[in-house]
């Protein structure tokens, strides 16, 4: 059965999210099902679009989205010889 395009709800819709793939923060425009395939095999993914503070939109995997602050709060709370080099 084939899926079909469409946008799908999302609880960070609208929020600052930051892509940890990229590191890239902005605001989450929409998150969609959509077809990446370039050849006769279908291969469908949930998409987030992410507008950055230039107004310029990208794409990241949905898993790829958090919280802006999210990353910090994190290393924060973390014991200091497990934190991340800034």
């Amino acid at each position: 059965m084939a899926e079909e395009y469409g946008y799908l709800p999302h609880r960070l819709l609208g929020r600052r999210v930051r892509d940890i793939a990229s590191g890239t923060e902005g605001e989450l425009m929409a998150v969609v099902n959509e077809n990446v395939s370039n050849s006769g095999a279908e291969r469908w993914v949930h998409l987030a679009y992410v507008r950055d503070p230039s107004g310029l939109e990208f794409t990241t995997a949905v898993g790829n989205i958090v919280p802006a602050g999210y990353v910090e709060l994190l290393q924060g709370s973390m014991p200091r010889r497990h934190r991340l080099p800034e």
